[in-house]
């Protein structure tokens, strides 16, 4: 894949709006393609991933565990980052992705997107607001649940 194309699906992913172009284009340089079979496993709950990765084309489910969840989260939208923590943190995800069908990412690792928020305290701020606007949305989103979910 040509830098220029992987840096054009960065450009789409919603989580790498914070980079700047030259940013997104050093990214790309770093990253690599991944195809995966229908029933593939991308990433298995308990994992530390290395990296994000952005779908390219395809679906993929979503699980709490590497169990068969009768109704999974299913995410067929390009640009959509799976695991966008995994570029600050090595923890493990507390999710089991897979393919529902033939599934393309581009695979952004780790180490990559630390060595340019470490040279870049602009990037390194974009990278904290950005975290913690999505931080806020999920908040509010849950917040209103608690009251039906009963204590034991």
């Amino acid at each position: 894949m040509q830098i220029d194309d992987a840096a054009a699906i960065l450009a789409g992913a919603d989580f790498f709006e914070i980079c700047t172009d030259e940013e997104r284009r050093m990214l790309a340089f770093a990253s690599e393609r991944k195809r995966y079979a229908a029933g593939s496993v991308i990433l298995t709950s308990g994992e530390v991933p290395g990296g994000a990765q952005v779908l390219i084309s395809g679906s993929i489910s979503i699980s709490p565990d590497s169990n068969a969840e009768p109704n999974p989260y299913v995410v067929s939208q390009p640009g959509a980052v799976i695991s966008a923590m995994a570029l600050l943190t090595e923890r493990p995800r507390e999710v089991t992705v897979k393919a529902i069908g033939v599934v393309e990412t581009l695979f952004v690792p780790r180490n990559s997107f630390l060595k340019l928020v470490n040279e870049s305290p602009e990037l390194a701020k974009r990278a904290s607001s950005r975290i913690r606007r999505d931080l806020v949305s999920f908040v509010s989103a849950v917040t209103p649940m608690r009251k039906k979910i009963k204590k034991d």
